[in-house]
């Protein structure tokens, strides 16, 4: 069994998965003071050694024994995402609390299985990306949130890549179900939609492929091919029920855009949002009839923050409370691009039958003040 969550004190954390993205979440912790990592599991032995020899105290273990530890009370699940459902059900089981890299898992049915087990043995489920919490996110929401462009109506969000071999040593789940432009990088971009704009009602969609195969552009398998499997370029409408309408391009076939990560036009003014990727950057508001765009002082969100601060902030939430990076909504995006691939699959526009508040804002705070605090809202 693992630990309760306890508002105010610290969550003990083993990570499942040691591969690149762990060492942004390494990162983080070394800040993060109501959060202690325990130890780290990997199907690669060494990989986990490699992670417990840079961090002191921190044990590298077999993944049941990982997951029978009774200090470890939350499982960090950065597998593969065709393993995050199995990993996540496996530490729920054993009466731990899970936070996991996007999507929550392959399938909405899946992840389904997650949230009833979660529910059924009291503990929290979390879910990447926790980005939404920075201040980027969180600045332009408090904008649109004051009323400073008016009744949101539209939004744009693009991302275009030639494609994630290109730099990844290992590419291959990028181009397997539970990979693709869409459900790889789609989390961060619908996060972002549904934290500024509130749950999605219905999509339409369009999705190809353009190569049957990717060529590894980096690291000892240079030159390999991997099969693609899934859609590389995605393209759909996302009808918000307040009734903003917005445009989601998502490639991993593209070589560049210049437009906006994300853009949110209301009747007053227009925003651009930072690259939701990230915690931070610029948020310009152009209001109507001003002269040109202006750069927004930070008002909102972790300042400072990395990945990891949606555990930190999920540690603090009060029990029976959905933590901000939690799991419903990290389901209701998963919903919303399950069912944009079957709007463009079936050519006709689809419902989506999840919905989800929008998470309670982030107040500007430091993910790690000076006093010593752990430096999070609870507000």
């Amino acid at each position: 069994m693992g630990q309760p969550l306890i508002p105010g004190t610290a969550i003990t954390v083993g990570i499942i998965g040691c591969g690149a993205i762990s060492a942004q979440y390494l990162a983080s912790f070394r800040r993060l003071p109501n959060v202690r990592l325990a130890a780290v599991a990997d199907l690669d032995p060494s990989r986990a050694q490699a992670v417990a020899d840079s961090c002191d105290g921190v044990r590298a273990l077999a993944v049941d024994d990982l997951l029978d530890d009774p200090a470890v009370g939350l499982v960090l699940n950065l597998t593969i995402p065709a393993a995050h459902a199995d990993i996540a059900l496996r530490a729920i089981a054993a009466g731990k609390s899970v936070y996991g890299e996007k999507p929550l898992a392959a399938s909405t049915k899946e992840a389904r299985e997650v949230l009833d087990a979660a529910k059924a043995a009291g503990v929290a489920v979390g879910c990447a990306p926790d980005t939404v919490l920075g201040t980027g996110i969180q600045t332009a929401r408090k904008a649109i949130d004051d009323g400073l462009i008016g009744t949101p109506i539209a939004a744009t969000a693009v991302m275009a890549t030639p494609g994630h071999e290109r730099w990844h040593p290992n590419p291959d789940f990028y181009y397997q179900p539970g990979g693709g432009p869409l459900l790889d990088m789609g989390p961060y971009y619908v996060s972002a939609l549904v934290t500024l704009l509130g749950p999605v009602v219905s999509v339409t969609g369009a999705a190809s492929r353009t190569r049957k195969q990717r060529t590894i552009g980096s690291g000892p398998r240079t030159g390999e091919t991997v099969p693609v499997q899934v859609d590389s370029h995605v393209a759909g409408t996302l009808t918000h029920a307040g009734g903003a309408i917005s445009t989601l391009v998502m490639s991993f076939d593209a070589v560049r855009t210049k437009s906006p990560n994300l853009e949110i036009h209301g009747e007053r003014g227009s925003l651009v949002v930072p690259d939701p990727n990230r915690f931070d950057g610029d948020v310009e508001l152009f209001a109507l009839g001003a002269a040109d765009w202006e750069v927004l002082p930070v008002s909102a969100g972790y300042a400072g923050a990395g990945r990891g601060i949606g555990i930190a902030d999920l540690a603090s939430t009060p029990p029976g409370t959905e933590p901000r990076a939690g799991g419903e909504l990290a389901f209701h995006v998963l919903d919303v691009m399950e069912s944009l691939l079957e709007a463009a699959r079936t050519g006709t526009a689809t419902d989506v039958r999840s919905t989800v508040a929008r998470p309670a804002p982030v107040p500007l705070t430091p993910a790690r003040p000076e006093d010593g605090t752990d430096g999070l809202s609870r507000a």
